[in-house]
C-alpha cells in the first residue's frame, strides 16, 4: 500500500483536532506511553467521574499523522466509558492490528484501518489505549 493511501485526507483530518483536548493539568490520572517503532509519544490526563468512568480527558501529543489521529479516534468516543471498556477495546484493536480478529466496534476506527498495512505505525495506533490503560490502572476502586 503507498503512503498516498494510508494519509487520507479523513486521517490528515483527524490528526489536527487534538487542540480540542488539551492537557489538563492536576488532572486525578495522568499516564505517558511511547511507540518504540516510531518514538511516538502521548501524556494522557483522565479525569474519573464519581462511577469510575472518564469524565474528562486531555492530551499532549507528540505523534505521526497516523498517532494523531488515532489519538483524536479515542478522544473522540472515550467519554463516559468504564476502564473495562477501554481494557477489551485495546485488546481487541491489538488483535486487529495483529490480524488476529475483526476490525472492532469502536467508532471511527475506519479512520486509522489503512495503517494496519504499516508494521511500523502499530504502537502508533495502539498508542492512547496504552496510555488510557496506564493512567486508568492508577485509579482507586470504585464501589
Amino acid at each position: 500500500m503507498s503512503a498516498d493511501k494510508l494519509y487520507t485526507p479523513q486521517l490528515l483530518a483527524a490528526a489536527v483536532e487534538l487542540a480540542a483536548w488539551p492537557p489538563l493539568p492536576g488532572a486525578a490520572l495522568h499516564a505517558e506511553a511511547r511507540s518504540p517503532a516510531c518514538g511516538s509519544t502521548i501524556a494522557l490526563d483522565v479525569e474519573p467521574a464519581a462511577d469510575g468512568s472518564v469524565a474528562g480527558l486531555g492530551m499532549l501529543v507528540r505523534a505521526c499523522a497516523v498517532g494523531q489521529a488515532a489519538a483524536a479516534v479515542f478522544a473522540r468516543h472515550v467519554g463516559g466509558r468504564m476502564p473495562d471498556e477501554v481494557i477489551s477495546a485495546h485488546d481487541a484493536i491489538a488483535a486487529w492490528i495483529a490480524g488476529e480478529g475483526a476490525m472492532p466496534d469502536w467508532p471511527d476506527l475506519a479512520l486509522i484501518a489503512p495503517a494496519r498495512a504499516f508494521p511500523g505505525r502499530h504502537g502508533a495506533m495502539l498508542l492512547p489505549w496504552k496510555a488510557a490503560l496506564a493512567a486508568l490502572s492508577t485509579a482507586p476502586a470504585t464501589g
